[in-house]
């Protein structure tokens, strides 16, 4: 039936179609022993070498761009280190508290050269969102329910970040002050009678009494009065919380754990106080890299 000339298939053609098709199931052993790991293994050289681990410094300007700009790691990643290789490098430098020693330092350093003034502080709270929650965050009394997290920040009198408390946002400012000047003690002895400048938020009988337990002066703006914060001391620790805001990391917090938002705080700061140790070492100071306009 398929010989005759109108066919266009033969006998012969669907022989060997047929025979084409035909399992091999002698050579799946063959193939399975030869993807086995143990096969690969034995294949390799004696010259095989572990990936290369990828600088600090590579790691360090990439965290640097997450922070300033806030976006996702694996926006930053690329072919010479993964969104996977910031993460664990991160959490490696959590450990060992790499950005708190780094931090310590920036801040030693500075008042080394140029001194913390201490004589007159600034305390006051910023409040950003945190729509992915976790510990730390809290429903915002001001944006409609909302997730956030408050940071209660201390600062010398030029706004230097001395130390910054993270809070749930539903948290009131006034109860937070005691934990934000305790803080404090790292940085040994304050002058006789420090001034602290507050905003009305805080004028209240009990702040003045913690105040006064710690021998600290009182500058508190009144409630009901108008008070610019040009008029007072208190308009750095405002400039510096918007040196804050300018790392979008932090405005926007995704993270989740307490400890990393520890993290990029002590991260914000650090450049924060190098930044200024440039800016006013460049007019006392001189040294070979130094940039010829002032930062």
């Amino acid at each position: 039936m398929l010989d005759h000339l109108g066919s266009c298939l033969r006998a012969s053609d669907v022989k060997e179609s047929l025979r084409a098709r035909t399992p091999t199931l002698p050579h799946r052993t063959d193939l399975g022993t030869a993807l086995c790991f143990t096969a690969r293994a034995e294949d390799r050289s004696s010259t095989w070498l572990p990936p290369t681990r990828i600088p600090d410094r590579v790691v360090f300007e990439k965290l640097v761009e997450v922070l300033v700009f806030g976006c996702a790691y694996w926006r930053i990643a690329d072919e010479g280190c993964s969104a996977t290789t910031l993460r664990r490098r991160r959490d490696e430098w959590i450990e060992a508290g790499v950005m708190d020693e780094l931090r310590e330092m920036a801040l030693e350093a500075y008042d080394r050269l140029l001194g913390l003034e201490l004589a007159d502080l600034a305390v006051d709270c910023c409040i950003t969102k945190a729509p992915c929650g976790g510990e730390m965050a809290g429903r915002s009394p001001v944006d409609r329910g909302k997730r956030g997290i408050k940071r209660s920040m201390v600062v010398d009198a030029c706004g230097i970040p001395l130390k910054i408390v993270i809070a749930p946002v539903n948290h009131h400012d006034s109860p937070l002050l005691a934990d934000t000047l305790n803080t404090l003690q790292r940085l040994g002895e304050l002058p006789d009678r420090a001034g602290v400048n507050l905003d009305r938020a805080y004028d209240s009988h009990a702040t003045r009494q913690k105040l006064a337990a710690r021998e600290l002066r009182a500058e508190i703006s009144e409630k009901g009065k108008p008070a610019p914060v040009t008029a007072t001391k208190r308009w750095v620790v405002e400039r510096t919380s918007s040196w804050h805001n300018a790392h979008k990391k932090l405005v926007w917090r995704t993270e989740r754990k307490g400890r990393v938002v520890d993290f990029w705080i002590a991260f914000s700061n650090v450049i924060i106080i190098v930044r200024r140790l440039i800016r006013r070492a460049w007019t006392s100071y001189r040294w070979e890299s130094r940039p010829r306009r002032k930062p």
